[in-house]
């Protein structure tokens, strides 16, 4: 293990790399699922790969990682290969950000205009409607695809940075489009999980 190092502060406004927000790697989740080659799994594979992506800028990739130029060199070549916890997840993480762009790029253009997402979710959901109609809330199993204007809200959000709170209104809104329907405000509680996945059609 690696504990020589000092680290540093990421490159302008950018959030520390490391664990996300419950929604955030759901969708990470979903794009990894339609790569078409694995993902790099050792410390020096991932980071002689974000080491290319930044076009041979070692200090780039340091301030990515929050780490120094001379962690980077050492996982580069090799001489360190047991990264501590955070930097684990880092390179985990930034790894699988950069992997297979275009293919990425591909599934959430369809996704955003025609294949929409499918929501798959456990939560408390209340709702309240026209004419009075309410429920205060109960604990439900979701499963539903949301349509191609609600994926691409919410995929445009993700890729501006939205935190989880920024997501969940979005997330909300497109369950009570595709689930509730008629025009139905929905109260999102308690979420117990939540998965994403790109539709094939």
């Amino acid at each position: 293990m690696d504990n020589t190092t000092t680290p540093q502060q990421p490159a302008g406004g950018d959030r520390p790399p490391g664990r996300q927000g419950r929604f955030r790697e759901a969708l990470h989740r979903a794009e990894h699922a339609v790569f078409t080659r694995p993902v790099p799994k050792s410390a020096q594979a991932q980071m002689k790969f974000l080491y290319t992506r930044a076009k041979g800028s070692t200090k780039a990739v340091a301030e990515r990682l929050g780490v120094s130029q001379r962690t980077v060199q050492r996982y580069r070549q090799g001489a360190s290969s047991r990264p501590h916890k955070r930097l684990q997840e880092a390179l985990e993480t930034e790894t699988v950000q950069e992997w297979q762009p275009q293919v990425r790029a591909q599934v959430r253009a369809h996704a955003a205009t025609m294949g929409g997402l499918r929501i798959e979710t456990r939560a408390v959901f209340g709702f309240s409607g026209p004419r009075g109609s309410s429920d205060c809330g109960r604990t439900r199993q979701i499963s539903v695809r949301a349509s191609a204007s609600a994926t691409a809200r919410i995929l445009a959000a993700q890729a501006d940075g939205a935190t989880d709170e920024e997501l969940h209104p979005l997330v909300a809104q497109a369950l009570a489009e595709s689930y509730f329907r008629g025009g139905v405000s929905v109260k999102f509680e308690d979420v117990d999980y939540i998965d994403f996945a790109f539709n094939a059609s």
